[in-house]
């Protein structure tokens, strides 16, 4: 019983070292993402959308316009039933 107690505590004892080691690594990996290629990446995509603003200011239609607003109804179910207005119900 001694054999199997030691054997299940230097297997927990394993899996710990082994978490913490792979939560480092991890770490450090994410630090290291931030290269000066990453960076310069980032700054162009900024700098792209900067551009597009640039270009487009005043060109574009507002955004508060609704195109659709005073649309005719041509909904054919909404004219299903002729005779939806009529009651039909004596105690109303």
């Amino acid at each position: 019983m001694d054999k199997k107690i030691i054997i299940a505590i230097v297997a927990v004892v394993l899996l710990i070292g082994l978490g913490v080691g792979g939560y480092l690594y991890w770490h450090n990996q994410k630090k290291s993402e931030k290269t000066p290629e990453t960076n310069a990446i980032e700054k162009a995509g900024e700098t792209a959308n900067q551009i597009t603003e640039e270009a487009t200011k005043g060109v574009l239609p507002s955004i508060q316009t609704n195109p659709l607003e005073n649309k005719p109804d041509v909904n054919p179910a909404s004219q299903a039933n002729p005779i939806k207005d009529i009651k039909t119900n004596p105690f109303d």
